[in-house]
């Protein structure tokens, strides 16, 4: 977190992050590119690199587009989701690779302009075996730039949270586009069967993880309960929230976290501020809710990030009876400062 955008510092972590990815970069396109050569004597070194960079780069989305539901199948997963933009810079670079080579490859010995070459060499739109499949690949190639472009913190504070979220959930728009892209190349050439199947099994996986987490999900917002005559809702035994984490459950349209921590319960939304990060699947580090995907912190009694930030999130009203924690569904203004509700001491040593 920073209070004023910078020059971006790599840390320790996003040193080793990038620097994982920088060597993966190299071995698979050294390996690619040796095994073809092998292969295929006869191929030029233009169309190996073209090769090896559009598969390259269509396994790494694969991969971006995994870790969201594995860090919410698998606490395990997260180290991946904390830099993933970066793995998504990485990605567009290395398609843009593709796109440039493919380009200067088939499109730059005409009499027209390259990239005009690409929107006009072929107009067959009404036959799926001559379709243009360069229009898709390149339309992919706009939105990824779009989501690089803008990965930084400054265009999320700029453009707000809800309208970034939107713009950069257009990565599932390019990826279909880039299914249709590489089908129909591999349809037009007639010699990629097995990149059609490698290209099936990895949508087969993408959908899976997808359809498993919204399954998870579902019983969150299934297992909400009733609000009793006062209002309050029963979250459930005190022992069942662990120390310094939290529960979550669904109350009226939102997502509440209910944390113990210190012999204390506070609520607060679930949503970070930042990325709308599951602050419930995060803890209390410092005293503070420490959001799972990129550290952001909040009071769990005020929802009010630590000086000198500013951000902040809804506060619930919650009770303890006996063993039971209960929290009210109507959230309270951003920042607002709720006294938390004491817990029984015979239970201040429970799971931990």
């Amino acid at each position: 977190m920073s209070v004023r955008y910078q020059a971006i510092g790599w840390n320790r972590q996003k040193k080793i992050y990038d620097s994982v990815i920088a060597c993966g970069v190299a071995v698979y396109l050294a390996l690619f590119i040796g095994a073809g050569a092998l292969r295929h004597p006869t191929a030029t070194a233009e169309t190996l690199v073209i090769r090896a960079l559009g598969t390259l780069a269509l396994i790494l989305l694969h991969l971006i587009l995994c870790i969201g539901p594995l860090c919410r199948l698998n606490r395990s997963f997260l180290p991946l989701l904390y830099n993933r933009r970066h793995l998504g810079v990485a990605m567009f670079l290395i398609a843009l690779g593709h796109g440039a080579f493919s380009i200067v490859q088939f499109h730059s010995r005409g009499d027209v302009p390259p990239l005009v070459s690409v929107l006009i060499s072929n107009t067959s739109f009404s036959s799926l075996a001559d379709f243009p499949f360069e229009l898709p690949g390149f339309a992919a190639l706009i939105i990824l730039f779009l989501m690089a472009a803008t990965s930084h913190d400054f265009w999320l504070h700029t453009l707000s949270p809800r309208v970034w979220k939107r713009l950069h959930m257009l990565v599932y728009v390019a990826y279909g586009l880039l299914v249709g892209h590489v089908s129909l190349g591999a349809l037009q050439t007639g010699s990629n069967n097995a990149l059609v199947a490698v290209l099936g099994a990895g949508m087969l996986i993408v959908v899976a993880l997808h359809l498993a987490a919204g399954v998870r999900e579902r019983r969150v917002d299934l297992a909400a309960g009733r609000p009793g005559a006062d209002g309050f809702i029963e979250v459930g035994e005190i022992r069942t929230i662990p120390e310094k984490r939290a529960r979550v459950i669904s109350a009226e349209g939102e997502r509440i976290a209910i944390f113990r921590y210190d012999g204390k319960i506070s609520a607060i939304s679930n949503v970070c501020r930042h990325q709308n990060g599951p602050l419930g699947e995060g803890r209390i580090i410092d005293g503070c809710v420490t959001c799972p995907w990129h550290g952001y912190q909040y009071s769990p009694e005020s929802g009010a990030s630590p000086p000198p930030f500013n951000d902040r999130v809804a506060t619930f009203r919650t009770k303890v009876i006996g063993d039971k924690v209960f929290v009210h569904p109507c959230p309270y203004p951003p920042g607002t400062r709720l006294e938390p509700a004491q817990t029984e001491p015979r239970h201040a040593g429970a799971i931990s």
